[in-house]
């Protein structure tokens, strides 16, 4: 049975990475780390697990899986303690099995400590090397445990200079959270690749304290939004809820990632300042000036590219129909059906109205082309439920070149737009015509600066060097 994630990878969506959640200082840490998590389960479905302290006695579990599949009542119960991290994965860095899943934990010293980690470490098979030339025994293949040996190495330092030491030694994307037995660490990159925000828990002990990659996760917990954490900042909070804030990177240009907006955060949160949803809108209306097409109706397939054909419509005065319905029962896995049943992967999440596509002149919009395959299977679909003509919009720049921070496209030759050019992805899809959003256009979208962002699967302008020998099937 394949993982969801591997299902969204074999139809050619893009799959990210890892969420993460922590609560500090509240007697229910568990079960609002529990809930932070169901928030971000977008983020990572292959597994899941928390972390708990009460200050002396440290619990753990975790599984493969859902975060509702994963913990029940009964495993709440036990994951006592006022302390508490936890993490959904999807593996970019490492195979996907329970020996990888997050959070890692180890004890040295007598000390515990334990790392939930989104992103990926660009140097972490450098650092693997040189740590296990010095006897380090590594447990699993996730980059993350590089942090958890470098730490320990450091150690006798204290706990603030360990954690400088350690951090200014990686290079790459990383938002993470890091928990001793009384204290929550939360780190991120000085890029800031990937988005990290605090928040104040409003009730519960005095004090207490949430951090996750999304705001949508403070929201289900009603959490006050207090601000993101800064790229480049380690914060160390501790039981009684008091804060220390350490900058060990000299100041420079953020580079956050684009396609949080584009494609991967949830449009109810607000991601680098912005809200995503608003954004993902905005995208469409800059699409419907740079693409004038004349269509019966704009149509989204749910739910990618819901956001960016409401902007579109909306600044086109083309109107928005449902051209597909999506069946919102479909679970992670499902038997597979007969050979002479193509593209079933496709067929069972969508299915065009028929009777009200036949004839129509149809404007698809996309949030992004990666691989293509779902894009050709979807297209079909359309012409054979009688459309007679099907354009496509999509709402960011053509994907041509490798991610190395975090998104699962480590290699140029699975993208469509690095072999070949508009023209010839559209005849490949079936399309009468295909229009990307330009990479101006993009970045106008969300009301901050080109300077600001890593567009490298875009431009090929890698702010962080990149391991270009990296290959996750070889190193999981």
């Amino acid at each position: 049975m394949l993982p969801h994630a591997a299902i969204q990878a074999s139809s050619g969506r893009p799959t990210h990475e890892c969420g993460i959640c922590g609560i500090c200082n509240h007697t229910d840490s568990a079960k609002l780390t529990y809930f932070g998590l169901y928030a971000l389960q977008h983020r990572g479905q292959e597994s899941a697990g928390i972390v708990t302290s009460d200050g002396t006695k440290v619990n753990m579990y975790k599984n493969m899986g859902l975060v509702p599949e994963v913990f029940s009542e009964q495993i709440l119960r036990t994951l006592i303690g006022h302390l508490s991290i936890g993490h959904v994965r999807y593996s970019t860095t490492g195979a996907s099995n329970i020996t990888n899943a997050q959070p890692l934990m180890v004890n040295h010293k007598g000390t515990t400590l334990a790392v939930a980690h989104n992103g990926n470490l660009v140097n972490s098979q450098q650092l693997r090397t040189k740590l296990e030339e010095q006897g380090s025994i590594f447990q699993t293949t996730m980059d993350s445990e590089v942090v958890l040996h470098l730490l320990a190495r450091a150690a006798h330092k204290g706990l603030e200079t360990a954690l400088q030491e350690t951090f200014v030694q990686l290079k790459g994307a990383y938002s993470l959270l890091l928990m001793t037995a009384d204290t929550m660490i939360a780190v991120r990159d000085p890029d800031g690749f990937r988005p990290l925000c605090l928040g104040r828990l409003k009730n519960g002990t005095e004090g207490g304290w949430i951090v996750a990659s999304e705001t949508c996760a403070l929201d289900l917990i009603e959490a006050e939004y207090v601000r993101d954490v800064a790229p480049g900042e380690i914060l160390i909070i501790r039981q009684d809820g008091t804060m220390t804030s350490v900058f060990p990177w000299p100041e420079q240009n953020t580079h956050f990632c684009i396609f949080e907006q584009v494609y991967f955060a949830r449009p109810d949160s607000d991601i680098f300042g912005i809200n995503v949803y608003q954004t993902r809108k905005r995208m469409g209306e800059i699409l419907a000036e740079e693409a004038n097409i004349d269509a019966d109706f704009v149509m989204p397939f749910p739910d990618s590219g819901n956001y960016a054909a409401i902007g579109y419509s909306q600044a086109s005065g083309i109107p928005m129909e449902m051209g597909v319905i999506r069946n919102h029962y479909v679970g992670r896995t499902f038997i597979q059906p007969t050979q002479s049943m193509r593209d079933f992967n496709v067929k069972v999440k969508l299915n065009p109205v028929r009777s009200f596509l036949k004839g129509k002149r149809v404007i698809i919009v996309e949030d992004s082309i990666i691989r293509g395959t779902t894009g050709k299977s979807r297209v079909r679909a359309l012409r054979q439920a009688g459309a007679v003509e099907v354009h496509m919009v999509v709402s960011c720049p053509p994907t041509r070149h490798a991610c190395y921070y975090g998104i699962d496209f480590p290699s140029c030759e699975q993208l469509i737009a690095n072999a070949k050019s508009i023209e010839e992805i559209a005849e490949y899809l079936g399309l009468d015509s295909l229009h990307y959003l330009s990479l101006d256009g993009l970045v106008r979208a969300t009301g901050l600066e080109k300077k600001d962002f890593c567009l490298a699967c875009f431009d090929n302008n890698y702010p962080v060097e990149p391991d270009l020998t990296f290959r996750k099937d070889i190193f999981g």
